[in-house]
């Protein structure tokens, strides 16, 4: 298809396309001749990929960049592409390491890793952005008096290895690794918000259950 369609076709006006196409986010269409290129439908999927992250997701250009180049790198194994184009998306902050809350979150998230028999988990997590998220949370719990540990995190991380398996089932559905790779990133910035509704629906649902609308 010609850029005139493939605008038309995904939504996506010439001029945006084109300012992709520089900045490296969409690879070149076939050259026809010195002004024609011709595009395909893997032109279009990944044009409808970067809209998501950019528009879903609210990531920079900058980050998009970054997670597509390890989306197409076909020279790492698998996990390792889907793990750095993962960690590349938005992040929490670096938790303060002398804080009292942070080290006994620190604990008690080793202790939970331990409990579950995620050794991989154990082995990342000095460079897993999504333990140092489960720490910063842990800590901001237990910073307010909430005793949040191994104890009560197990069965809502038992609840997430199911969910975790599912995702990889129907990731694994998809033919090539890139294919693989994209609907994880997409996942990551469509998935877990349809998650996070899911629980705060089943959340109205069970507290009207027990309690009901008074």
């Amino acid at each position: 298809m010609r850029l005139a369609e493939l605008s038309e076709r995904s939504g996506v006006s010439t001029a945006t396309i084109k300012y992709y196409l520089r900045e490296g986010l969409l690879a070149p269409g076939r050259q026809i001749n010195t002004t024609t290129a011709e595009y395909d439908e893997e032109h279009l999927r990944r044009l409808r990929l970067i809209r998501a992250m950019i528009q879903v997701g609210r990531m920079p250009v900058a980050t998009v960049r970054e997670v597509l180049g390890h989306v197409d790198d076909d020279s790492l194994p698998r996990a390792i592409r889907l793990g750095a184009a993962m960690w590349t998306l938005p992040q929490v902050p670096e938790p303060d390491e002398d804080d009292e809350y942070v080290r006994a979150a620190h604990q008690e998230v080793g202790l939970l890793l331990d409990r579950l028999g995620w050794e991989n988990a154990k082995r990342l997590s000095t460079i897993s952005p999504a333990y140092r998220s489960l720490v910063v949370a842990v800590a901001a719990f237990r910073r307010l008096g909430y005793g949040w540990g191994a104890e009560l995190l197990a069965p809502y991380a038992e609840l997430m290895h199911r969910t975790a398996v599912l995702d990889l089932d129907n990731m694994e559905t998809h033919a090539s690794q890139a294919e693989q790779i994209e609907f994880a990133v997409l996942g990551a910035i469509l998935n877990e918000p349809v998650l996070q509704a899911l629980h705060r629906l089943a959340q109205e649902e069970e507290s009207t259950r027990r309690y009901g609308f008074e």
